[in-house]
Parts: structure tokens; C-alpha cells; sequence
């Protein structure tokens, strides 16, 4: 696991470099390196996890091709093995090792042999000229951003967005319209940024470039799904409790010691359940100070000693939440309306604390077997006939789309009217693709909103303590049988995940089995209260004179909606404001000195003068 960078048809200097790297070191602390030509240069920084003696990168030292990789190969060994049958050899274990002689056997589809999660830059050097590739997972697991200059016809990336700016260039501008697509689905979906020009590679995706050429992007063609299986329900279950099993006690292997993520629900219960059938296991959870609704640490204990795992109670202070929401933020990027973004921050820094490189985490089990009530409703409401996509878009969003009309000034409302908040093509499959109500939604959830809104945040605030995170349902044996699974597999009769529910059976405690689904989340709408450190770091942030400068927010409608929680507590209104104190912090971080307000057309800000 490790953080990549490097640019192409430019020019960076040794200190830019250097730069780059320490602004994501936390991602790497084990050792750096870089590689620079005329007109590109490739830079990692490593955290160790596989033969921690070896994996110097970039690999292919040397060769005709360096690369550098962010990531885990989880099939390293057999295609070690096919390399060295093909004449190549290596001079460690190390995963990344093999790929540049996969490259250099299968091309551009040397991606199709990868069984992982990764990101990769790599350089062929075999031509007059040399060439540059950057692929993805074929789920998104491990992000990479970029900056493409057309006029300069130069290209930055990077795995993390502040280190992206390290490579220097006119300041980041923010994206005017990206407010609204923030609040619309909890953080940008798609390609674009909160930022003017700084875009994230979607997962399965593979770009190439050329000295001097407009790099090319093509997503690769996702593997066909596997039919359904023989037998009932019963059977399903056992198939996907088999497939589970496998795929945890491989992504046990590592030079490193492990450990388990348990929220105390379903999913990541069960992953520590399997994962203890491989010897003794260490537990981790979160929980608050103070008494607070929502607190499932006695779930998550109950699950560690079922599974006779070594449980680690994580309890954090509600009054350092101010300053951990700042170094939350930064290490994001850009604003990330999930309120367990702050406790999944604390939550790896005391996994590593503790002495872990790697964690297991039960995160995507939701999207893959149907385990949203969002999802279980509108495909309810689609079988009454009745319409299901504005309550289910609301569903997603930090403000219902009626709450968003009303925090915005008429300025910003005119200014959206051509800017769609989700990408046109995603809201069509949506509204309008083939498939069930239910299979439409699963595709919309694993394209867009898992590697955007999840994916992106485990990785960067896990990686912000030093830990790699491995995603037992997001390996791609597990989505295929999932995705395969018929409507009322995953849902039916008012319960989600019926398949994953059956494949845990007897495995988890009863208490775990038969709790009502909650989320594992901050519980904002008793912490958003006057007199809460929360509530005082909006106040001091949203301020009517800083939101009247900024343009976008009618600075009555917020105080509105600080009144309305004040009064009446609700899930409604301190998520809104939590996302919007999210916002402000990271517009405080990231815009430049001089700037007062957003990109809004001159004639929006006269608008918002009068």
C-alpha cells in the first residue's frame, strides 16, 4: 500500500517532488522514491505490507518500463509464477514487483490479470517517445486525482488532492456550482472535483498519454455477471458465506499484523467472525465519552467474543471534535458529508497506535446485497406503482432538494439551472436504465456513490494513519455474486440483505442477528445542540456576514435552520448544518488567501449585491 504521484509532457522540480511526497507521506511513512526523465517523473511513497525488505519503487529500475502502485495485488504469487514461465524474473516477493513484466507480456489489458485494488502510473519507455498509463480497480478502491492542462498539454497526478497542489501552478479554484452537487449526494459524484480542474480517474479505468498528446481514457467492460446458481435461498447463502470465507482469509495474508474493524453490526461482524476462523484476531470500535444515542459498542462486543477476538475499545472526547474535523477535512481533500468521517479518522490513528498496518473492514456489504432502506423502499414504492425516485434522491442528499431551494440566494438557484448535481449519464441509468428498479439502483450505488462517497473516505483517512484497509465485499467475487442475486434475494418482505442475513447464521451472536439495521455513524443530532463544542464551531463559521460575502446561502435561511435545531432537534436539520459547517471548514482550508468569494458570474454577484 503506498501513495503514488508523478507528472507527464512537464516539468517538475526536484523540490516539487519532494513536496508531493511529504504532503501524503502519512499514506507512506516507509520509505519514498523517484524516478524523473525529461518530460515525466514518477514518486511513491511506500507503507509495508508485503516483503518488507524488498518493493523498492518505482519497479522496473533499469527496464523499459517504471512504474509505481498504490495498492494490493492479492494474486502476486500466480502471476509471479506465470512471469517466471514466460523468462522474466524478479528480485523480491513484493506484489507490485510484477507489474511491469505484466505490462510488458498483455499491454494495455494487463489490468484484466489483476485481482486487487490499485492504482497504478506507469511509464513505457520502449518508443521514440514515452508513454504514460494510469489505470484504476474495477471498483474504485484506491482513487487518483489529476490536473490536466490543455494549453500546456501537461499532466499531474496524485493519490491525495493536497499533495496534488504540490506540484505548484496557479491556486486551486473552487467549483461555484459544486455546492449544491455536495449537498445533493454528500460529496461530488462522477469525475469532477470540488475543484476548477482537478478530476478523480473513475474505477476501471484506463488512460494513456503521449508526449505532447490529449490523454485518452477508456473504462474497461465490467465481467459478465455469473448466473444464478442452483437451489433455494439456503443454498445462495452458502454459496456467498463460501465465498466470503475465501476471500477474508486471503486478504489475512500479509508480513504485518492484521486487525478487524467491528461496528457491531451485520457486516463487519461477520467479516471478524470469518476472519477468526484463521486464528486469533484483534477487534476495534469506536465509541464517544459521555452517554449518546447509538452507541453499539455492546453490539461490537458481543461480536468480538462470539468470535473470541481480542476487543479494543476506541472512546474519543466530543470535545476535541472541532480540531479533528479541521485535520479530517484536510486529509480528505474536499467535504465529505458522512459524519463518521471524524471518528473513522480517530478510529486508524488508534488502530496504529496499537501497533496494525492492516484492517478489515465490512464496508460495500449494503450496496452489494441490497442492505439500504433507501433501496428497500423505493423498490416498494416502484411495485405499487407509486413514484420512488425523488424520495429515494432525497434520501442520498445532506438537505432534501425543497431544504437545498430554500438555504440558496436567488443568485446561486439562477446560476444551477444549467448545472445538473448528479452526471447526466449515471441520473439516466438511473431514472431510465435497463433492469429492475432494484438492480438500477445497485448499479448506481457501486458506479458512483460507493467509490465516491465511501471508498474515498476510507482510503484517505485510513491511509491518514498509516493502515491499509482491505474490503472483503468489495473483492470481485463477492459484488459478482451479489449482483447476480435476484430481487427478492436481497430484499423481501421488508428485510435487507436476506441472503447476507441467512450466510451469517449461526456464525454471530442472536443480538447481533436480529437488531434493527442502524447506521454506523456520528450521532450529530444530539451533538449539533447549543451548548455542544459542535454547535459552536458552526456558529462561529457560519456567520450571515462570511455567508453574504461568499454569495451562494441566504444567510436568514441558515440562522433558520440553526433556530429550527435548536428547538426542535431533528436528523433533518443538523445534517444539513453539519454539512454545511463541513463545507465551510474546507473552503477555510483550501481557497486562496486572497479570495472573498466563489467563481460566480459577475452578473449573479450584482444580483446577490442588490
Amino acid at each position: 500500500m503506498c501513495r503514488i504521484y508523478g507528472y507527464f509532457n512537464a516539468a517538475a522540480t526536484p523540490h516539487e517532488m519532494r513536496t508531493v511526497a511529504a504532503l501524503q507521506r502519512h499514506g507512506g511513512p516507509d520509505a519514498t522514491g523517484i524516478s524523473r526523465a525529461p518530460g515525466w517523473g514518477l514518486g511513491n511513497n511506500r507503507l509495508a505490507v508485503v516483503d518488507l525488505d524488498g518493493g523498492q519503487q518505482p519497479y522496473g529500475a533499469g527496464g523499459p518500463v517504471r512504474a509505481v502502485f498504490n495498492g494490493e495485488i492479492y494474486n502476486h504469487g500466480a502471476l509471479r509464477h506465470r512471469l517466471e514461465g514466460l523468462g522474466h524474473s524478479f528480485d523480491d516477493r513484493c506484489d507490485g514487483a510484477v507489474i511491469p513484466a505484466l505490462y510488458l507480456e498483455y499491454g494495455d489489458d494487463f489490468t484484466d490479470h489483476l485481482d486487487g485494488m490499485y492504482s497504478i502510473a506507469l511509464v513505457d519507455l520502449r518508443g521514440r517517445e514515452p508513454r504514460l498509463l494510469l489505470a484504476t480497480d474495477g471498483i474504485g478502491m484506491k482513487p487518483l486525482y489529476y490536473r490536466w492542462d490543455p494549453a500546456e498539454r501537461s499532466l499531474h497526478f496524485s493519490s491525495e488532492i493536497p499533495a496534488l497542489f504540490g506540484f505548484g501552478g496557479p491556486p486551486p479554484r473552487m467549483r461555484a456550482a459544486s455546492l449544491d452537487a455536495y449537498l445533493a449526494t454528500r460529496t461530488p459524484f462522477g469525475g469532477e472535483t470540488m475543484f476548477e480542474g482537478v478530476e478523480v480517474m473513475a474505477p476501471a479505468t484506463t488512460m494513456v498519454c503521449t508526449l505532447g498528446g490529449t490523454p485518452r481514457s477508456r473504462r474497461r467492460p465490467p465481467a459478465e455477471l455469473p448466473a444464478p446458481g442452483p437451489g433455494d435461498g439456503a443454498a445462495t447463502a452458502v454459496r456467498v458465506r463460501r465465498a466470503l470465507r475465501e476471500e477474508v482469509g486471503r486478504l489475512l495474508v500479509a508480513d504485518v499484523p492484521v486487525a478487524l474493524i467491528t461496528s457491531g453490526g451485520l457486516d463487519s461482524s461477520l467479516v471478524t467472525s470469518l476472519a477468526a476462523e484463521h486464528g486469533p484476531v484483534h477487534s476495534f470500535n469506536i465509541a464517544y465519552k459521555g452517554s449518546w444515542p447509538f452507541d453499539e459498542r455492546h453490539f461490537a462486543r458481543q461480536a468480538a467474543e462470539r468470535a473470541r477476538a481480542a476487543y479494543h475499545q476506541v472512546e474519543i472526547d466530543p470535545a476535541d471534535f472541532p480540531a479533528l474535523l479541521e485535520e479530517t477535512v484536510w486529509h480528505l481533500g474536499q467535504p465529505n458529508a458522512d459524519p463518521i468521517a471524524l471518528s473513522t479518522y480517530a478510529l486508524f490513528k488508534a488502530v496504529r497506535a496499537a501497533g496494525f498496518t492492516v484492517a478489515l473492514t465490512g464496508d460495500a456489504a449494503d450496496e452489494v446485497f441490497g442492505g439500504y432502506g433507501r433501496m428497500r423502499q423505493a423498490a416498494e414504492n416502484a411495485a405499487a406503482g407509486a413514484a420512488w425516485a425523488p424520495a429515494y434522491l432525497d434520501a442520498l442528499s445532506a438537505a432534501p432538494a425543497a431544504l437545498r431551494r430554500s438555504l440558496y440566494t436567488d443568485a446561486f438557484r439562477d446560476l444551477l439551472r444549467e448545472v445538473p448535481a448528479l452526471p447526466p449519464e449515471a441520473q439516466e441509468d438511473l431514472l431510465h436504465g435497463p433492469g429492475t428498479v432494484l438492480e438500477r439502483i445497485t448499479r448506481f450505488e457501486l458506479g458512483h456513490r460507493l467509490p465516491a462517497y465511501h471508498l474515498r473516505r476510507v482510503d484517505h483517512l485510513s491511509m491518514a494513519g498509516s493502515i491499509e484497509v482491505r474490503l472483503p465485499f468489495c473483492q470481485s467475487s463477492v459484488v459478482a455474486l451479489g449482483r447476480s442475486l435476484p430481487d427478492r434475494l436481497r430484499l423481501y418482505d421488508g428485510q435487507v440483505k436476506r441472503t447476507l442475513y441467512a450466510a451469517a447464521a449461526g456464525l454471530l451472536p442472536d443480538s447481533v442477528l436480529t437488531r434493527p439495521k442502524q447506521p454506523f455513524t456520528l450521532p450529530i443530532t444530539a451533538m449539533l445542540r447549543p451548548g455542544q463544542p459542535l454547535w459552536a464551531q458552526a456558529r462561529d463559521l457560519l456567520t450571515p456576514d462570511r455567508l453574504r460575502a461568499d454569495g451562494r446561502l441566504d444567510a436568514a435561511a441558515v440562522d433558520a435552520l440553526f433556530t429550527a435545531q435548536a428547538e426542535r432537534p431533528g436528523d433533518t436539520p443538523a445534517l444539513a448544518l453539519w454539512s454545511l459547517l463541513v463545507h465551510e471548514v474546507w473552503r477555510e482550508q483550501f481557497r486562496p488567501a486572497a479570495a472573498t468569494a466563489p467563481a460566480l458570474p459577475a452578473t449573479a454577484l450584482a444580483a446577490v449585491a442588490a
